[in-house]
């Protein structure tokens, strides 16, 4: 290769999908809060690849959700299943419904490949329901599947700060 030519100057193969920029991740990850705290969890179900998995470690430095308890490890039909046990009129742990906000920041693109992205970034969860209110801080990590313009999460890990504290009943997704 001459010295005139640098990486920037050389074409693309055709087929190669161009690199999303933080600002492309940052919109998907705020629609996934947004539609979680609009209650739409079957559209933020949809946001899901069908071998999906959704993960809340019970421990910092839990390594892994086969091997020990963890908060919540669900795939495609049991968040289905979260959604209906949500959705359903005598859900005690929802009754009323909670409100919610999420703050989504510190996002960083950690790795790209031509059809794979992992993100990480910072949640703050407000969480009231009944006259009280929670909150919950993790760091996040979301792979996700591109295929041409959209994004999908094949895998979303959630390290609540606390995670090995005491827990009133979760029923929100994180």
């Amino acid at each position: 290769m001459s010295d005139s030519l640098t990486a920037a100057s050389v074409p693309a193969p055709a087929a190669a999908l161009p690199a999303l920029l933080r600002s492309d991740v940052e919109d998907f990850l705020y629609l996934e809060a947004r539609l979680l705290d609009e209650r739409r969890f079957e559209d933020w179900e949809a946001l899901y690849t069908e071998d999906a998995e959704y993960w809340v470690p019970a421990r910092p430095g839990q390594a892994d959700p086969y091997t020990e308890v963890s908060i919540f490890f669900d795939d495609r039909e049991l968040m289905g299943n979260r959604i209906a046990r949500l959705r359903h009129p005598d859900i005690h742990v929802q009754s009323p419904p909670s409100r919610t906000v999420r703050l989504v920041s510190n996002v960083r693109i950690e790795k790209q490949t031509q059809d794979t992205v992992e993100v990480s970034s910072a949640l703050l969860v407000a969480d009231y329901r009944k006259g009280h209110q929670r909150f919950f801080a993790a760091r996040t990590t979301h792979q996700l599947a591109r295929a041409g313009d959209q994004l999908h999460i094949r895998r979303k890990k959630i390290e609540l700060i606390n995670a090995d504290a005491s827990f009133a009943p979760l029923a929100i997704p994180f």
